[in-house]
């Protein structure tokens, strides 16, 4: 997947106040923590969307690989977002939001219903575009910033190098299909991308239900 094709959203992902705030260190805690709450339950349901690619998968090393990821999901990013209910002395007492619902629900019907490359395209922004903009954040942000671990984690080598395997599958996975999976996985690509955006910015809102 190129990420040529997503560049205007990527820039709209770096424009949002969400992003803006973090970076300075200036976002409200409130705000910071729903969306943290948000992207547990995003990512417990990614993680099983990751599981089933690996279950689809058929060359042994990418399913190898899938449920690696999914393990580092459920391991490495609730140890941050835990350690950040413990300093902020809060549970998880929340509902998904109706841009968390949306998302999590495209990618799971995506891993259901769709050909493998489909869902391995679906999958692929969380990774490439947190990676991004991790980085970013990093190059800016001070080393006081409070929230200088979840920066750390997006911009650190390890998630590099998930993602830089991610990437990789996608590659492959595109390179071997047809040219009408290869449409397919760029329009889940895209669509995933987009919901990226809508995700911080929902967050930012502390969008609720209208009822």
């Amino acid at each position: 997947m190129g990420f040529l094709g997503i560049t205007p959203i990527y820039n709209a992902i770096l424009d949002l106040p969400f992003i803006k705030e973090l970076t300075k260190g200036t976002l409200e805690e409130e705000i910071f923590l729903f969306y943290l709450k948000q992207d547990t339950m995003y990512l417990a349901e990614f993680s099983r969307a990751l599981a089933i690619a690996g279950v689809r998968s058929t060359n042994n090393q990418q399913m190898h690989d899938f449920f690696s990821f999914a393990n580092e999901v459920v391991v490495v990013e609730r140890e941050l977002h835990e350690s950040y209910y413990k300093q902020y002395r809060v549970g998880m007492d929340a509902q998904k939001s109706p841009v968390c619902f949306s998302y999590t629900n495209f990618l799971l019907s995506t891993a259901a219903t769709k050909d493998n490359a489909v869902n391995i395209a679906a999958l692929l922004p969380c990774f490439w575009i947190y990676r991004e903009v991790g980085l970013q954040i990093h190059k800016k942000a001070r080393p006081d910033n409070p929230y200088k671990d979840w920066i750390a984690t997006y911009a650190g080598d390890e998630f590099n190098q998930s993602v830089n395997r991610a990437i990789e599958i996608t590659d492959q996975v595109a390179e071997e299909g047809s040219e009408v999976q290869r449409k397919q996985m760029m329009e889940a690509f895209v669509k995933s991308t987009e919901l990226e955006w809508m995700f911080w910015d929902s967050a930012y809102r502390q969008e609720q239900w209208p009822l």
